[in-house]
């Protein structure tokens, strides 16, 4: 699952994740941040939805980053103002950088399972003190066949608790109906 296997599916439109808006969980974060001045960064950002509408409500240090150039072309087109600085074509795993909040949005269940540790400490390394992850894990079972790949709360919990203060890890209330009862919403907070 390299740069080309998700550029080849981009461009034949194999993304049933995109639902072409911000997520319904992420979006009801978003708007109860106050502070605009967050350093904000998407891995795995695809499409970006939730980065363009992070960009208009006024959050001018949001990051996007995906492997795929592909998407990240058509995010820059609809979004001519967005700096090109704050758009990386790299693999998360190489980025350097500080945050205050990463969000996550369907590129954690895109990872190989066997990728899971290096990401929370990579978020671990990428977030500032106090720092924050949050957004949307799958909650199904977890198999071989993906992506996307599941998990659930127990397995959540068990890899993120040594890193992170978990604040919210949770059934989302809010997902979309296809979505119902398949999201956990997690809001972790960068232990000292």
């Amino acid at each position: 699952m390299n740069q080309n296997y998700w550029t080849e599916r981009y461009q034949n439109g194999n993304t049933g994740w995109n639902i072409g808006y911000p997520s319904t969980p992420l979006k009801e974060y978003i708007d109860q941040l106050k502070n605009k001045n967050l350093r904000i960064l998407l891995p795995g950002a695809g499409n970006a939805h939730e980065a363009g509408y992070l960009w208009t409500q006024g959050f001018k240090k949001t990051h996007v980053l995906d492997i795929s150039n592909h998407p990240l072309e058509t995010f820059a087109m609809k979004f001519p103002t967005f700096p090109k600085s704050q758009i990386y074509h790299e693999d998360f795993f190489s980025h350097e950088g500080c945050y205050d909040l990463i969000l996550e949005q369907t590129f954690f269940c895109a990872l190989d399972p066997e990728q899971r540790e290096s990401y929370a400490e990579k978020t671990f390394q990428l977030l500032a003190q106090e720092g924050v992850l949050a957004g949307v894990l799958f909650d199904f079972p977890l198999t071989e066949k993906g992506p996307p790949y599941g998990g659930n709360i127990n397995n959540y919990r068990a890899l993120f608790e040594p890193n992170f203060e978990i604040k919210t890890m949770e059934t989302c209330r809010n997902s979309i109906p296809p979505r119902t009862d398949k999201e956990v919403f997690i809001q972790l907070v960068k232990k000292h």
